[in-house]
């Protein structure tokens, strides 16, 4: 019995099962669906964990046994643990067929430890072996973006990740993917470990990042309580204030009584402006704190870079023979001139877009001829 104590401490927060929390602390969790517990001396551990990093373990009244047909109707604490090659057995025929060492499968003759089995998640074996894949998967093939030259190679490294995977997932040439996975650890042996350290690094500043929030909102509600707590305090002092100035002054009551609020109100609104001076001091640090760990970004205004005006490459005259603007520049009224429009400006943009491509070497093919080239630059 001494033993069996143990086996329940050191299942303490592993492993949760739908259909309830197994739990070692004296407290039974109440759930309409039966409790399975372990009928083997033996911990297995494993399975796909959540967030919280425990096993949720599937469980149905349907469920039988492969091997020895034995159901849940039949025995309630029925408990089927998945194999390294993904076949179901219950913990009976584990205890029979494994104890005295590595067996083959009764299923498909693949030679199993007993330690090897964990517990089933999801009632899909196919999801259990693809979510298991990819998990080891990751862990090997973990390279970056910043990892390659280009996108062209990333593209081309994820789509041999992807059929890594697809070849374990449906045992597709199985030894030869292996050897493939060796090759690449080999191979990339310093950079995956540097990106491991990279994965942990960043999972560590997440934990202290959320462990600083919930620091942060236990003490405004720490500060909260306070506040209300000294509100509580201050209102009854102004009451006890207000009968002892009533039992012994002379004057009018009401007029006690409403300098006795006004005092209170005046204390009431200096603590408030005080908690709200440090509230937005601690804001303003955190603030800061946030802007040094932060690359700044300044938004990019268009109208603020530098460009090239070829002002060197003409010259604006006073006149031209514009037939375009007679008209507008005849009218003395401004009738047909828009607000802002000066037909100086439309002569400048004219010039400079003529100008702006002349340092442009002509397409290739074109081939144009000396002498045109040289009636165009005279004609500008």
């Amino acid at each position: 019995m001494s033993n069996r104590t143990n086996v329940g401490g050191w299942l303490k927060g592993k492993t949760v099962r739908k259909g309830g929390i197994t739990s070692s602390n004296g407290h039974t969790a109440r759930s309409s669906t039966p409790q399975v517990q372990s009928t083997s001396s033996t911990v297995f551990s494993g399975g796909v964990k959540d967030a919280s990093g425990r096993t949720t373990e599937y469980f149905s009244m349907d469920d039988q046994c492969p091997v020895c047909k034995s159901d849940r109707y039949l025995n309630p604490k029925l408990r089927l643990l998945v194999s390294s090659c993904y076949h179901k057995m219950c913990e009976s025929c584990i205890d029979r067929l494994f104890t005295l060492g590595p067996a083959p499968c009764p299923i498909c003759q693949k030679v199993l430890r007993k330690l090897a089995f964990t517990p089933q998640t999801f009632e899909d074996l196919t999801v259990e072996k693809e979510v298991a894949v990819r998990r080891r998967i990751a862990k090997e093939f973990n390279k970056r973006r910043e990892d390659f030259p280009d996108l062209h190679t990333y593209n081309d490294y994820l789509e041999e990740v992807e059929d890594i995977t697809f070849n374990l997932i449906n045992d597709i040439d199985v030894p030869q993917t292996e050897a493939r996975i060796a090759a690449h650890r080999t191979e990339n042996a310093v950079l995956i470990e540097l990106n491991l350290q990279r994965e942990e690094q960043y999972a560590h500043a997440l934990r202290e990042q959320e462990e600083l929030e919930r620091q942060e909102k236990e003490q405004r509600a720490l500060e909260l309580r306070r506040e209300v707590e000294i509100e509580r305090e201050e209102r009854e002092t102004s009451q006890r204030e207000i009968i002892d100035r009533l039992e012994t002054s002379t004057k009018d009551a009401a007029k006690v009584i409403a300098k006795s609020r006004a005092e209170a109100m005046k204390r009431s609104s200096a603590r408030t402006t005080t908690s709200t001076v440090l509230r937005s001091s601690a804001q303003l640090l955190r603030a800061r704190a946030a802007q040094s760990t932060v690359i700044p970004d300044p938004p990019h205004i268009p109208l603020q870079d530098n460009w090239d005006s070829y002002e060197d490459l003409y010259t604006l005259k006073d006149q031209y023979d514009d037939m375009y603007s007679d008209a507008v520049r005849k009218d003395r009224e401004g009738i047909m001139r828009a607000g802002g429009y000066r037909v100086e400006e439309a002569w400048d943009r004219a010039l400079r877009c003529a100008v702006a491509g002349l340092d442009l070497p002509p397409l290739p093919g074109l081939n144009p001829s000396p002498e045109r080239t040289d009636v165009a630059m005279a004609s500008v």
